[in-house]
């Protein structure tokens, strides 16, 4: 299957309590099909103190996210991504405008 969402895209949440939603991609998992999305579908962990964090608590993270629940977003629009071979690369086009995305 091929990558149509890569780590550092912008995406928008189509679907799910954080519908409407958009942030950058900042990780993506292939084979669990999840991508983990900046401010999206946080949820509250608690932590032990160690080394790294002394204090321990109550702490708010991402978790990840199904990549069948985002879209790439270009200017604020959610659009579909294609592939398109451009001087004998292939490269991610924008199916809306044409344009390459890479």
């Amino acid at each position: 299957m091929a990558n149509k969402i890569k780590k550092g895209d912008t995406v928008k949440v189509i679907t799910g309590k954080d519908k409407d939603r958009e942030g950058k991609v900042l990780s993506v998992d292939m084979k669990n099909h999840k991508v983990l999305v900046e401010g999206v579908n946080m949820v509250t962990k608690h932590t032990k103190p160690s080394a790294q964090n002394q204090q321990g608590g109550i702490v708010s993270k991402e978790a990840p996210i199904d990549i069948s629940n985002v879209m790439y977003s270009a200017k604020g629009q959610a659009v579909r991504v294609g592939f398109a071979v451009k001087d004998g690369k292939k490269v991610r086009i924008n199916k809306k405008t044409g344009e390459a995305i890479d």
